[in-house]
């Protein structure tokens, strides 16, 4: 066959938030449409893609860039969140536009756009162009139960009580997303949170990254009343199935990791002895929290690996960094490759704020985890950490202060390295590893909704 007559491949633009923690979900499930002969073209805004490091395993997937009206700084040069929101939602769609039109004109044109839940108004550039219009959740099905409610205005917010929604468990106003129980904390994040449902009545599809058995329930339930499928965990298939080739790691950071130095101090230490520290990319911490944590690692006498971002590094006690205890018996960097740290036998507990991406991959790799929330959806994955999938602890806040106390945390962190308490932790995690792993490997339930997807996309085509 002559390629000029060959059927033209799917192409899908996946436009993702600006922020490491929505690239790297859209970019992994990027690369499983890739896997399934689909063409893809990762988007995002010119401001973010100036920071970015690629690596070799993304060479296959062009990159994009829209604007989002700060295009020298990104959210940082907005003055606040607020402003920054209302300026990206007059320029992206308008930009946006203009790159499906140079890419109707160049060719291949595409078929579809999966974007960000983030960005609702891509589902209006979307149907501009008769293309097929996905929206993607990059987080877990309960969070977006709360937020859809609220949306709905089923949830009355700001939450002061119990809060019973279908197929979840009681959630307390500490459980629920930080941004409904204060709603002055946050109002443009707030209002995002809460508008990336506003529209989904008229999208084709909604893709979810997680996985079905994680909360079927509530995955149960927004399958009745949405075209709702879960396509997760997104995370490189080189800890769950194998099926992408070289597939180690998300491939653009925002951060370069400090990785010679992390894997080599991990190498030096015993079987299950470290507890590994990290709140994310975006999370930051009160100067007073950063002093507990501090002291509270320096009391359990574990040995331990944090990642303190530069921005946080002048939160941390007054000598702390480079003091003769920490340097027996921790290493603080400022980034590390956080899979290879999560899969290393020297790794024994990880502290986390619960962002969903680090709650997958601790979830997929089978590693228990002490639960410190920050903001926005990581009370809810807390919650689901330590009661219904029991796979860590979470500490008791001091609610005169507002944060976890050092005493909490050596408590905590002493109660889990137990031998007895980690046996039973880790036999719950090697369960939910192993369910993760069946999800995205052929025939499970995440492929068999990624090949749907696929098949119905192809039939458009």
């Amino acid at each position: 066959m002559e390629e000029s007559s060959m059927p033209l491949k799917p192409h899908c633009l996946i436009l993702s938030y600006p922020s490491q923690g929505h690239i790297n979900p859209m970019l992994q499930f990027a690369k499983r449409l890739l896997h399934k002969g689909v063409k893809v073209t990762l988007v995002t805004t010119k401001s973010i893609s100036k920071t970015l490091h690629g690596s070799s395993t993304c060479t296959s997937i062009p990159l994009e860039v829209i604007s989002d009206g700060f295009d020298s700084g990104g959210i940082g040069a907005a003055g606040s969140p607020e402003a920054y929101l209302e300026r990206f939602w007059k320029v992206g769609p308008e930009t946006l536009s203009e790159l499906v039109e140079r890419l109707i004109f160049r060719g291949p044109p595409p078929t579809c756009i999966v974007y960000d839940s983030f960005l609702p108004w891509a589902l209006d550039v979307a149907r501009k162009f008769k293309l097929v219009g996905a929206a993607f959740f990059t987080m877990s099905c309960a969070v977006n139960s709360v937020f859809y409610h609220c949306q709905k205005g089923w949830l009355e917010v700001p939450v002061k009580k119990q809060v019973l929604l279908p197929g979840m468990p009681p959630l307390e106003p500490h459980d629920m997303p930080s941004l409904l129980c204060d709603l002055a904390t946050y109002p443009g994040f707030t209002g995002m949170l809460v508008n990336q449902f506003s529209n989904l009545d008229k999208v084709d599809w909604v893709l979810c990254n997680t996985a079905y058995e994680l909360d079927p329930e509530v995955a149960d339930w927004f399958m009745k009343i949405l075209p709702f499928r879960t396509i997760g965990p997104t995370v490189p298939s080189t800890y769950l199935d194998s099926r992408l080739e070289q597939d180690k790691e998300y491939g653009f950071s925002i951060f370069e990791p400090d990785h010679d130095t992390t894997m080599r101090w991990l190498s030096t230490k015993p079987k299950g002895s470290v507890v590994y520290v990290s709140f994310g990319s975006m999370a930051e911490l009160k100067t007073d929290q950063m002093h507990e944590l501090a002291m509270g690692l320096k009391r359990s006498n574990c040995y331990f690996l944090w990642v303190v971002r530069s921005s946080e590094a002048e939160k941390l006690p007054q000598g702390f960094a480079n003091c003769t205890e920490t340097s027996q018996k921790g290493l603080i960097v400022t980034w590390c490759p956080q899979l290879e740290v999560l899969v290393h036998e020297a790794l024994g507990l990880f502290v986390t704020h619960c962002g969903w991406n680090s709650t997958l991959e601790a979830l997929s790799l089978g590693v228990p985890m002490l639960a410190i929330p920050q903001w926005t959806d990581q009370a809810t994955n807390a919650k689901y950490i330590m009661d219904v999938w029991k796979m860590g602890l979470r500490p008791l806040v001091d609610e005169e202060r507002g944060v976890v106390t050092s005493e909490e945390i050596e408590h905590c962190l002493r109660k889990v390295m137990e031998e007895e308490t980690r046996k039973k932790m880790k036999e719950n995690a090697g369960k939910w590893r192993k369910i993760t792993k069946d999800a995205v490997g052929e025939g499970g339930s995440s492929d068999r909704n990624i090949e749907e997807f696929v098949a119905k996309l192809g039939a458009r085509t």
